[in-house]
């Protein structure tokens, strides 16, 4: 339980019940008969419970746009879209745009259950903790802010800060959990990770690392057994796709031995999150984690252990919407540049989910265009990489 000096700010108004079900997603991917069939909606059935969940190939994600009032108008709206095309995993963190995309999240789930648009059991709602963040907007004196709202309270040990805007203890990850569920406006956020574990590593040593990823870890476990979370899992950058000898490298072996130090055999450590995409491939052309009998890709480990990876950066940010070869399009079937880099991360074997971040209802309709296609053939997915 969480002690009170943990605790954030006190919130007004109840929070929804219930969680991402495999009949929930089901009945959601039913309504659009036409992307089921296409192959937009499946299931990671190599991962245990989470493996039951219809997961859209293409997921909503929450990272781009200011911190104003104009842009959570867009967003809700984009939100909304979304979740009327086929979109039924949305993605935020908490200290995205100052926990504004997790409020816009929240209140958009709030609305359309409440009309019965939308299930709860139908949509997967993903966060992440790890990092400093503010409240709705950069206060006038940042450092002060901190000090006050986490170090004077207690929340956040100062030792256990690296890089001056990281934190994984379990004090810090249980207050932003709390904050998380109020900004969504949920009793249980279906998964939820520690962010960018590897900023730690450039101040902490390896072994001290991976125990307080560890504590972390028996934290979620615990946030599992009470129903406030149904999986955890890490969100990273460099961590599972950079060479071995890279300081900021994490071997996915290690991180799921530290889940099982936590949880047992039956550990809730079943999603990751990684950038992949046309630039970004490492994820599965990188053997370099440690499955027991030589080192596999990271998408390989994944399907071998039981976890979900998703996909960031699918359009790296709109920098993969142009200037991309002729025979990527052609061998994608595709008629842009933006539509053959969604295809490609979708169509990718092993992916569950390929996250785009969509600010406005027509950065919906321009990337789910894509959705309705058949996913790429393994076998011209697979020719790219020779450049054929």
């Amino acid at each position: 339980m969480l002690s009170a000096n943990c605790r954030p700010p006190s919130y007004t108004g109840a929070m929804l019940t219930g969680f991402a079900t495999s009949d929930g997603t089901a009945r959601y991917a039913a309504r659009f008969p036409r992307l089921r069939d296409a192959g937009h909606f499946r299931r990671a059935q190599h991962v245990p419970g989470a493996g039951e969940l219809w997961l859209p190939s293409i997921g909503l994600g929450t990272y781009l746009g200011e911190p104003t009032d104009a842009a959570d108008a867009q967003y809700e709206a984009a939100i909304a879209a979304a979740l009327a095309a086929g979109v039924n995993l949305l993605d935020s963190a908490i200290n995205y745009r100052h926990q504004r995309s997790e409020r816009n999240i929240g209140a958009v789930l709030a609305r359309q259950i409440k009309s019965g648009e939308l299930g709860r059991d139908e949509v997967v709602v993903c966060t992440k903790a790890g990092f400093l963040n503010f409240d709705g907007a950069m206060p006038a004196d940042p450092r002060g802010y901190l000090r006050r709202e986490y170090v004077e309270t207690g929340v956040l040990d100062p030792g256990e800060l690296a890089g001056g805007m990281h934190c994984m203890s379990p004090s810090y990850i249980a207050n932003q959990l709390e904050r998380s569920r109020h900004n969504l406006g949920l009793e249980t956020i279906d998964v939820f990770y520690v962010h960018n574990p590897e900023s730690q590593l450039g101040e902490v040593p390896r072994e001290e690392f991976f125990d307080r990823l560890r504590r972390a870890f028996v934290f979620l476990e615990g946030a599992v057994a009470e129903g406030k979370i149904r999986w955890y899992g890490t969100a990273t950058w460099n961590a599972f796709r950079v060479a071995p000898e890279a300081r900021d490298f994490i071997n996915l072996a290690d991180v799921l031995r530290a889940a099982r130090a936590a949880g047992g055999d039956r550990h809730h450590f079943r999603f990751v999150q990684l950038p992949f995409n046309l630039g970004l491939a490492e994820a599965w052309g990188r053997a370099s984690h440690d499955a027991g009998d030589g080192a596999v890709s990271a998408l390989e480990f994944a399907k071998r252990e039981g976890i979900a990876i998703v996909g960031s950066a699918t359009l790296m940010q709109g920098k993969l919407a142009g200037g991309l070869p002729e025979f990527v399009r052609r061998k994608l079937k595709t008629k842009t540049d933006a539509e053959a880099a969604i295809q490609f991360s979708r169509s990718t074997p092993g992916m569950a989910t390929a996250l785009i971040g969509m600010g406005t209802p027509a950065h919906v309709a321009s990337n789910l265009a894509v959705a309705g296609m058949p996913l790429a053939a393994e076998a011209d997915w697979r020719s790219l990489f020779d450049g054929r």
